[in-house]
Order: C-alpha cells, then structure tokens, then sequence
C-alpha cells in the first residue's frame, strides 16, 4: 500500500487533479493507479493527514511515548480485501488477508507481531465457506508466525455484498536504527525482484473463467517475512522494501521513484516472468509489469550487498526466482525506464485505468 506523498494506507502515485463536483466512485479508484492517487490526494489527505501518513510507506513507523526500556518502534498498517473467486488456485481471500498485511508491515524492516482482523460477511454466506477461510487464514499465521489477536464481524443483507470482506491491521516491531522507506532509494542502488511477476493476477482471471483456456498457474500469495529478515542480516543497508501488488511492478517502482526524486532504470530481459504467464498476457493484451503480485518484494540496496540479498533469497522456498533487475540514476528525477532486448528505452508509466478485473 502506498507511495510518497501517499498514506500507507492507501496505494497510489501522487497526482494533483481535482474530483469534479458530483464524481462517483468507479472501479479504477481500487486499481492502485493515477485514479487511486486523485482519490487519495482529493479525499483521504486532507481529512487525515499527519507525519506517519505523509512519510508514504507501507506502514507507519511510530515511536511509543513513554516507553520505559523500550527501543525501537511500532510498524502499523491496514489493508482491506475483496476478491472474486473467494478461493482461487493457490490460495483464498483469508490467506491473502493475512499475507497482505504481513507483508506491508515487513517492508519497514520490522517482525510482524500481531494481527487484528474485521469481517463484513453478506446474508446467504454458507458458514463452511467461512470456517474453511478461517482456518486459511490461521495456517497462513502460524507460517508466518503471528497471532491474531482481535476482530469484528458485521453482517450486510444479501444483494448489498459480495459474500465475504475482510479488513486487517498488523502491528509489528522495528530495530532501533532500522530505516527503509520508499524515500531511501539512492543513485547507484540496485533493484532486486524476489521472483516470477504476474502469477497471482493470472491465477485468480483463470479461476474466474476468464482467460478463455485451462493454466496450471498458482497465485504467488505468501508471507514474506521470513525471506525479508535474512535478506537484512546480509545486506543490513537495504534502503526500499516493497511488495508490487496492485498496479504491479511498473507502479510500484514509479512511486519510488518520485519518493526519492530517482530514476530507476530496468533491463527486460532480466525480469523474471513464467513462460505461461508472459502467454497468457500476450493473449489477452496484458503487460506482466502491470499485474498484481502477492508474494514478492521489491528490494533496493548499495550494489555491494546485491549478491548476497541475491543468494539468501534463493536459498527459500519464496526466493527460488530471485533477480537482479535494474539500477537507480540521478538522472531523469521520478521516471522508470525500462531497456528492451532490441537496445531501445521506453518509458514505464504508473496504472493509469483498471487494467484487471480486482484480484486483492
């Protein structure tokens, strides 16, 4: 969730266009795009903005009055999930819930504590499909070994939902000394991808019938925790963690990129994609750079710590696909640039509409 100039609880690049009177919400306003971004710099800033929201992270970073002992300090974030199909290939809505907010709260460099959880379930709901996302979503703690530790349930009339909603917020601890931030990238940095793009957008579309042909394709949903704490005991320098979900890795890096006023530049050729995603997308018109992602990380970092981020990566379950994928510049301040295999440069814009149906 988030960028520069952005809540951590909210996605989306800065943009400065004003809301028409009588606008309504559309869909791209949940595509974590430019359309993401006016909503958020029109409604949610003005309303709450403070220093932990305006620092534009996946979390807030929040030192404890009267601490006592204490050191450190508290990584908070709040995520919201829907979802059509509420299981698909690879996972569920409850996984996913969990995993999401693990994940936004460990790009602070913390160790994700705790987990609150609140559930808007609309009358008709058979309560196995509940059980079962239940019980999803305690495996997916245990794996990443957190508690949830409090929750709300509502109930919506049948018609006024879409069976099942789940709200998140994760509490987590940052070491003293720990900064990393979307603020952090800096010239000559490194840009590491912790694996294949584009699986769980392409998972969930074939789970929905929508591909218009059978993929043996899984959603990449997984904590990553664990994979971030052995990075950082190799490479403690890190400067940016973040994980590419909605709007994918293009927009991701581009609110990056104007955080820290860099340009990031990306070799295509490196940027690990599976050869049954990258055809599903040339079928279907779809660039892998803009899908969602639920189990990867983005991780910049000084170049001479690169290799050893690279080989603590690979050597976990969720960093088999590690790679290293670009550099960061001074030059051409708040751009990704993306250099092709025929010697070319293009631009890397952020999401500008809804590229995908919601699949987070």
């Amino acid at each position: 969730m988030t960028d520069s100039q952005f809540p951590p609880s909210f996605e989306g690049p800065t943009c400065s266009l004003p809301l028409p009177h009588g606008e309504q919400v559309v869909m791209g306003h949940g595509s974590g795009g430019r359309l993401t971004s006016d909503l958020i710099q029109r409604v949610f800033l003005p309303a709450f903005a403070n220093p932990a929201l305006l620092a534009g992270n996946d979390f807030a970073s929040l030192n404890l009055p009267e601490a006592g002992n204490l050191v450190g300090a508290l990584a908070i974030s709040t995520d919201s999930h829907i979802i059509t199909p509420l299981f698909f290939p690879g996972g569920d809505i409850g996984r996913l819930a969990v995993c999401g907010t693990v994940n936004d709260i460990s790009m602070s460099g913390a160790n994700p504590l705790y987990l609150t959880a609140g559930f808007i379930l609309e009358e008709g709901l058979a309560i196995d499909i509940l059980q079962k996302v239940a019980v999803s979503m305690q495996a997916a703690a245990v794996e990443a070994g957190i508690t949830i530790i409090a929750g709300d349930t509502k109930v919506v009339e049948h018609g006024k939902g879409d069976g099942l909603f789940i709200t998140t917020t994760g509490i987590g601890w940052i070491p003293p000394n720990r900064q990393i931030g979307g603020q952090m990238a800096q010239p000559g940095d490194v840009v590491l991808i912790s694996g294949t793009l584009g699986d769980h957008g392409i998972a969930v579309l074939a789970a929905r019938g929508e591909l218009g042909f059978e993929t043996a394709i899984h959603s990449d949903t997984a904590p990553l925790n664990h994979l971030i704490q052995a990075v950082l005991e190799v490479a403690p320098n890190t400067h940016v963690l973040r994980d590419p979900t909605r709007g994918g890795l293009a927009t991701t890096l581009n609110e990056i990129a104007h955080q820290s006023q860099v340009s990031i530049w990306l070799e295509e050729t490196k940027i690990p994609v599976k050869p049954a995603v990258h055809a599903a997308c040339e079928m279907l018109g779809f660039d892998p750079l803009y899908i969602a992602n639920e189990g990867k990380v983005i991780v910049i970092l000084p170049a001479a710590e690169a290799d050893a981020a690279l080989l603590a990566m690979r050597n976990l379950p969720y960093g088999l696909d590690a790679a290293q994928i670009g550099e960061v510049k001074a030059d051409s301040p708040g751009r990704v640039l993306l250099k092709t295999p025929i010697g070319g440069t293009r631009i890397l814009d952020v999401l500008a509409g809804e590229i995908l149906p919601r699949i987070c």
